[in-house]
């Protein structure tokens, strides 16, 4: 990805964007190892779509490479919101160099993401590029709102399953779905074709936070990279939590009351929060809504003519995102 984006040589902030991309150390010393680079899943989406639809996957680098900008930028500012102190397994960029450096990282990557995004206007027409510009802001910008209702969900004492649906399909689900969208964008201009592979985005975008949800409880923190009783000390209204909400009663509902009313939770609050997901069976409900979902994105996927290869690498997607680890 490195080069598809522009240098940031002799800018105060470019050892904060490189280290958080997993490129440098600390000091700004080439990374050893790619460990903390991440998933890449969103530039591997759009680079997928494109060649899946008969394009060339070189020409959607840039978008690609703008995608995975756009999303880094959420993550800086995701943890000086969450006051996270772990990602990728190493110190977030805001516990290193403080809030207000993290920040201004953030909106250096942003705009670089979107500087980025029209960077191929010589390969590709210019009403795609403009095309796949408009695409990109409008579906961060959905993902900034998905932001907003999630923080206003943490003061609220109860989010019904659809509000809960209806956020993480803009927080993450959005960018996820523009991914496979602006790629496609790439490659055609069949509007009913890229319209299939948006259901196929929306409907993998919910199954890929319905399983970070579960992960952010259950998993292990030593593959996830980040601690797993943040989203519980944060009082995050993740979809166990929210299925806790609206299935407890009496004694275990006052109880959840009681701690999602505090400022902070300690160990001992963790734990309570902990076995009350286990007396609701929160985990196995959370299961099944990620079955469900993986379901959901098979029908769409039923839908879209691709070769046999990309048919296949899409459905071995969903199992992954259903069943993944990290």
């Amino acid at each position: 990805m490195s080069d598809a984006v522009p240098p940031l040589e002799n800018h105060p902030v470019n050892t904060l964007l490189r280290y958080h991309l997993g490129w440098s150390d600390q000091e700004g010393n080439p990374s050893p190892t790619p460990a903390s680079q991440g998933k890449a899943l969103r530039p591997t989406l759009c680079m997928f779509a494109c060649d899946a639809l008969h394009g060339d996957p070189r020409l959607a680098a840039p978008a690609a490479a703008s995608l995975e900008l756009i999303h880094n930028f959420s993550l800086v500012h995701d943890d000086i919101q969450d006051r996270g102190y772990e990602r990728r397994h190493q110190p977030t960029v805001w516990a290193l160099w403080g809030t207000a450096p993290a920040l201004v990282a953030g909106d250096a990557m942003q705009s670089l993401g979107d500087f980025t995004s029209i960077s191929f206007e010589d390969s590709v027409p210019a009403s795609t590029a403009i095309r796949v510009s408009g695409l990109l802001t409008e579906s961060y910008l959905e993902m900034i709102e998905g932001q907003c209702r999630d923080l206003q969900f943490e003061q609220r004492e109860t989010i019904g399953a659809e509000e809960y649906l209806d956020m993480i399909a803009l927080k993450t689900g959005a960018l996820i779905r523009s991914s496979l969208v602006i790629g496609a964008t790439v490659a055609t201009d069949d509007t009913d074709v890229i319209e299939g592979i948006a259901r196929f985005g929306r409907a993998i975008g919910r199954l890929f936070q319905i399983r970070d949800d579960y992960l952010g409880i259950w998993g292990d923190d030593a593959i996830t990279g980040k601690s797993t009783d943040s989203d519980i000390v944060q009082r995050k209204k993740s979809y166990p939590i929210v299925y806790a909400f609206q299935q407890a009663t009496g004694t275990s509902r006052n109880e959840l009351l009681r701690l999602y009313g505090q400022e902070t939770l300690d160990e001992s609050d963790v734990d309570q929060v902990m076995q009350i997901l286990e007396d609701l069976g929160a985990a196995r409900q959370t299961d099944s809504l990620t079955e469900t979902t993986a379901q959901e994105g098979r029908s769409a996927l039923a839908t879209l003519e691709l070769p046999p290869w990309a048919t296949d690498d899409a459905e071995n997607l969903i199992d992954f995102m259903a069943y993944r680890l990290f």
